[in-house]
Formats: structure tokens, sequence, C-alpha cells
């Protein structure tokens, strides 16, 4: 399946670290019935805190958060926080949390209707319920990820791109150090490949 065009300026370019791509594509029997579970996925990508759901037994859970931290009901948007609970142990400088901030949302189609796509980005941010500035995540702030649908015709596409993802020595602290680049050496190898897979899967199911 082609990628829209524009969809393309959403995923950073790969300049360090390590990078993932993890997709998951369907045909639908007609145009129609594409649009239609388009626009299911694209309400269920902007639903942040319901992505465990669909991620399944295995899936951190996501928790959509304001500038300060406190929980929020409504759809993604630019400038919100997301609490991520990772299996094990958590960032000390996240309060037990990983936590990123939606930096980008993108909403287009072309003008012949033929094509669509919705995109959401996020990059490790710190504690939003602190003011210490340093990030609280395994990665660094190069990082991003990218999670993007894509209707081309009866064919639709969801993906997840990693960039840039280096783990994150910020912290003071030696444990969190150590967390760090654990958690970043394992999802570096592939551990965190299954759940993004059944994310993406269920973003269209």
């Amino acid at each position: 399946m082609k990628q829209v065009e524009a969809g393309n300026r959403t995923v950073p370019p790969q300049h360090t670290g390590s990078k993932h791509n993890t997709e998951y594509a369907i045909t639908c029997p007609t145009v129609e019935a594409c649009i239609q579970r388009f626009n299911i996925a694209k309400e269920r990508l902007l639903e942040v805190n319901h992505w465990h759901q669909l991620g399944g037994s295995l899936s951190a859970n996501f928790t959509l958060t304001d500038r300060q931290g406190r929980v929020l009901y409504h759809k993604a948007e630019e400038g919100d926080h997301i609490r991520i609970d990772l299996p094990g142990p958590g960032s000390k400088n996240g309060n037990g949390y990983d936590w990123v901030e939606i930096e980008k949302i993108e909403d287009r189609s072309t003008r012949s209707g033929n094509c669509a796509y919705v995109a959401l980005r996020v990059r490790p941010s710190g504690n939003p319920r602190q003011l210490q500035g340093k990030v609280a995540h395994f990665y660094d702030p190069e990082a991003t990820s990218s999670f993007v649908i894509e209707r081309v015709g009866n064919s639709i596409k969801a993906s997840v791109y990693g960039r840039n993802e280096k783990p994150n020595e910020q912290p003071d602290d030696l444990l969190d150090k150590v967390r760090n680049w654990m958690v970043a050496l394992t999802a570096a190898v592939g551990f965190s490949k299954p759940q993004w897979k059944a994310l993406v899967k269920g973003l269209l199911k």
C-alpha cells in the first residue's frame, strides 16, 4: 500500500540510535466500508485511555493527562501528556511512570477524497507533576513515536514508527539510569514489538 505523501512528514528522519516500524494493513470490500473503518480507527487512536484494551494483556497502561498531570477523558490534543505504566520498576523521576508529550496531531485527506490519514506523534517529556525539567522516560528526548493511520482507496494501514531511540541518561539517580538502559535495550531488541503489533491490529479490528 502506498503511503499518503504528506503523512511522511509526521515521522522524523532517523539519525541516531535505533528505530522500528510496526505496520498492519487490511483491504475492505468497498471504498465506503474502508472510509467507515478509517473513521472508527481514528476515534480509537485519539482515545488514548483505551489503548491498553486494544493492546491486550501484555500492553502497558496509557493515561491521557494535562500539563499538570491531571487525568483527562477527552480525545487527545496537542500539548497533552501520556502517562505510561510499564510492567516492572518505574521511573523515579516520573513517580513510577514514563511520560511523553503529544507534540503533533495531523488529520488530513486529499481533495479527491481517495486518500486520508491521521497521525499522532509523541516525544519523551518531563513529569508534569514536577518542575525540575528532567525527562521521565527510558528514551532521551530525541526519540519519537509516531502513530499513523492511512487510507488509500479501499485499503487501510495502521503503523507505529519509532525513531532516534536512545537510553535516557539525564537522571541523577543511578538506579533510574540503569533501569532506562535495561528497558531501552529490551525495546531495541524487539520486546516491545508484540505490544505495538497488538495495538495496530486493535486499531483496525
